[in-house]
């Protein structure tokens, strides 16, 4: 897939365009969007995902078309993932519901960034070093390992590092959030920063984590950078309204770790065999790509994420409705 300069400087415009009008809405008037608000720009980002799918497909082709689908929906589920500490980070520092548009939309910017940053790293690594899918495979499979430890979500997947600790001992905090900026003036005149400073620290350092798992994760669906950018570009993109559409859902995601772990040892087992059948490594098979290490078709890891975030789903919803009727059968 050749993509143009014009056409990436016309992607990266119309996300910079996009942003700003997120940005318009949320300074002029910080809120908690209702559900109907939620939910209509939810399906508005969803929407214009999957309208940008057919545009790759009647530019680029089917395969094309396929990988972002693919590539966009793990990047999705993933990003949901991340709302669990994302809830965990909001209650901890009890940030008011009228200043989470605003937390979230400067992390999904932030996420965007970093994103960006890695996409182009790994592109260069992977264009260089083949052998680099062998790292990639490892890190998932590992990734996927820790997940299905952790079990359900908790207050226990979120700690703060050390940059937090720092912060919150060296930097002068206030106790109010104020006007949801990050400082501001106290009674004695003296420029204080609100714990909005450190609220933005959190979301930053867990965007950074999010993204090295993420990342690797996309690269092993595809290794065109465009659709690697616009997939995670499009996961992020209605996040912020997603939070407040899923709300109490979360709660309810019981298995969605299992799922993603699921999907996470997939990918990492499809790089891994990716890497030995573009083996150059000389301690593997002499240098040589060995050749029954089958590829796994685009359609077929489609069907397994969906598939598997299917039941993960469904499974979580059925457990969370039989619990909160024992419940109610105790009371």
């Amino acid at each position: 897939m050749n993509v143009s300069a014009w056409v990436w400087i016309a992607t990266l415009i119309a996300l910079v365009v996009v942003l700003a009008v997120d940005l318009l809405i949320v300074g002029r008037r910080p809120h908690e969007p209702s559900m109907r608000e939620a939910g209509g720009w939810v399906a508005f980002y969803v929407g214009l995902a999957l309208a940008f799918g057919v545009g790759v497909w009647v530019l680029a082709g089917g395969q094309a078309a396929g990988e972002f689908y693919t590539g966009w929906l793990t990047e999705y589920s993933l990003s949901v993932d991340n709302l669990f500490v994302f809830v965990i980070i909001m209650a901890r520092f009890a940030v008011p519901r009228q200043f989470q548009q605003k937390v979230l939309l400067i992390g999904i910017v932030l996420a965007l960034i970093m994103r960006g940053a890695f996409i182009a790293a790994g592109a260069a690594l992977i264009s260089e070093f083949s052998w680099v899918f062998y790292i990639f495979g490892a890190f998932l499979v590992y990734t996927a390992v820790t997940l299905l430890k952790q079990g359900e979500n908790d207050e226990d997947d979120f700690k703060e590092n050390i940059l937090i600790r720092w912060s919150k001992r060296a930097l002068p905090i206030s106790s109010s959030f104020d006007s949801g900026k990050m400082t501001m003036v106290s009674e004695t005149g003296k420029r204080l920063f609100t714990p909005m400073l450190i609220v933005m620290i959190a979301i930053g350092t867990t965007d950074l984590i999010f993204a090295l798992d993420s990342i690797p994760a996309i690269f092993g669906i595809t290794k065109e950078p465009y659709l690697v950018f616009t997939a995670n570009v499009f996961a992020l993109m209605g996040l912020r309204q997603l939070y407040f559409l899923l709300g109490g859902l979360l709660e309810r995601l019981v298995y969605l770790n299992i799922g993603l772990a699921f999907v996470l040892a997939f990918i990492g087992v499809k790089l891994f065999l990716e890497a030995l059948h573009t083996n150059a490594l000389s301690f593997i098979n002499g240098g040589h790509g060995v050749h029954w290490a089958p590829e796994i078709p685009i359609w077929l890891s489609l069907l397994v994420i969906l598939g598997t975030l299917g039941i993960a789903t469904v499974a979580s919803l059925v457990k969370s409705s039989r619990d909160r009727k024992k419940e109610l059968i105790k009371a």
